[in-house]
């Protein structure tokens, strides 16, 4: 019978509670009308799961699988479905309720990501899902199944913050600007820097590890900085360009003093595009924000559109997600133990991938 990985409910309170995850052995899906049945090679682990263990997350579910990244084969059709999808590997969408309004879900009531989710019964974390055939995406070639799982949830968020948030939606308006990616090391941070690089940004990095800096200019950066520095953004402000010396967009995820710190190397009318707040649920404004016009764009995740944008560019692109480390097996339990071990302390440099099947192919670790 084919297994499915969930969270095992315990007492406790949000912040204090972490649920273990448990191994559910359930029937196999048959696709219905206008749905395909896939049988997943890889899912990937992200904060969101994360902080579901922990119930800081709304809406969560004790019955459906975790995860929301996945990649698989297309191994049976339902009724109505295209017959070009047989056998094709492909991509799930993370999100269901969002189509393709750069503005936000068209229906926020019904919007939610899945995997762990109380709203919608699809997780990556099984072997078999059936899903309808507009949740699928064809995956990029080039990449392996490891790899393709690395790449849904961080890719289209860092997709929308970067390209809708930062610049408009204008590619080309990307080419030349400094882009500042806080935080790097995480999975969508990397993805970030791997667009921003590809587009002709000139991107620089925050990170508390020197390490990930590092490995970070190797993947194009053009310099970083450590946050744990009191005046980090002096230390920015020296090693940016004489001819270019301010940032023009700022792609952060852990909120704090981020606006405080910001302000100070931005630009006049500079963006910051804030995809989480990892360290905390409030963050300060200050009068330096509006009195250079700043703006603070929110992001969260991506549409149906943007995804399918986002995996169209990285499959003409030929980018590689940066995979941290690889766990075999979706019973695994130590294993997957481990991963989120490394996302609680921070030593991931990359994604977090479990192989349910298959090979995992090469994949780019720094």
């Amino acid at each position: 019978m084919p297994i499915s990985l969930t969270v095992k409910k315990i007492d406790g309170k949000p912040g204090q509670v972490y649920y273990p995850l448990q191994i559910n052995t359930i029937p196999k899906p048959t696709p219905q009308k206008g749905e395909v049945l896939v049988k997943l090679s890889a899912a990937a682990l992200n904060h969101r799961d994360f902080f579901i263990r922990q119930h800081l997350y709304p809406g969560i579910s004790f019955e459906h699988p975790l995860l929301a990244d996945g990649y698989g084969t297309v191994i049976e059709l339902g009724p109505g479905t295209s017959p070009s999808l047989l056998n094709k590997n492909v991509l799930l969408t993370t999100t269901r309720g969002w189509e393709s309004d750069p503005s936000g879900p068209e229906d926020p009531a019904a919007y939610s990501v899945i995997g762990g989710s109380a709203r919608y019964a699809a997780g990556t974390a099984q072997e078999y899902i059936a899903v309808p055939e507009d949740e699928v995406v064809p995956a990029p070639e080039h990449l392996s199944a490891v790899e393709g799982a690395a790449l849904p949830l961080v890719g289209v968020t860092g997709w929308r913050a970067l390209v809708t948030k930062c610049f408009n939606g204008d590619l080309e308006a990307v080419r030349g600007k400094n882009v500042l990616i806080t935080g790097i090391g995480g999975g969508v941070a990397l993805q970030t820097l791997q667009f921003a690089v590809e587009l002709g940004a000139n991107v620089y990095v925050t990170s508390g590890d020197e390490g990930k800096i590092e490995k970070a200019k190797k993947m194009g950066a053009k310099g970083g900085v450590s946050y744990k520095e009191p005046d980090w953004e002096k230390k920015l402000l020296a090693v940016l360009p004489k001819e270019r010396k301010f940032i023009d967009a700022v792609v952060d995820g852990a909120g704090g003093d981020i606006v405080g710190k910001s302000v100070k190397v931005l630009k006049n009318g500079g963006v910051i595009a804030c995809y989480g707040m990892t360290l905390g649920p409030k963050m300060d404004w200050v009068a330096g924000g509006f009195l250079k016009n700043i703006e603070l764009r929110g992001t969260a995740m991506g549409s149906k559109k943007e995804f399918r944008d986002m995996v169209r560019f990285v499959g003409e692109r030929k980018i590689r997600p940066v995979v941290s480390r690889v766990v075999k097996g979706l019973d695994n339990l130590e294993g997957i133990e481990g991963l989120f071990e490394d996302m609680r302390e921070g030593r991931q440099f990359g994604k977090l991938v479990i192989q349910i099947a298959g090979d995992s192919g090469d994949s780019p670790k720094l």
